[in-house]
């Protein structure tokens, strides 16, 4: 089975959560933390600072790890560290999402998050 290595950003403010919602192929229209693959050579934080500076047009810092999640999807086996971050700069501009909200932790329910990510919001709940 195909294996996929990515990194998310748990961007946080004021107590709530950056959630993006996806425009685009198998999983669209539902919700995840922004994030990306890694390219070769890349550490993880390098990898998330660029995928959201592509991603959002947003400088952020990596604050500290959140979680490693290890997801079966039927096509791959998906793992995914998870970092909380924060804005340095910018305005989180949507380049390649359809939808985006700020949750507080009593919302991250209200939405269909993808299956991996809705392990990252259970680690976030307990957290």
């Amino acid at each position: 089975m195909k294996q996929i290595e990515v990194v998310a950003a748990v961007i946080c403010h004021n107590g709530k959560f950056f959630a993006t919602q996806r425009g685009y192929g198998e999983f669209k229209d539902f919700w995840e933390f922004p994030g990306g693959k890694m390219e070769p050579g890349e550490t993880r934080e390098e990898a998330l600072k660029r995928e959201i500076r592509e991603e959002l047009d947003t400088e952020i810092s990596v604050d500290t790890f959140l979680t490693t999640v290890e997801y079966p999807y039927p096509a791959f086996h998906l793992t995914m560290h998870c970092f909380f971050c924060s804005v340095r700069s910018g305005h989180l501009e949507l380049k390649e999402h359809e939808n985006a909200a700020w949750l507080r932790l009593e919302e991250l329910d209200s939405v269909d998050w993808l299956p991996a990510d809705v392990e990252v919001v259970k680690t976030i709940k307990n957290h």
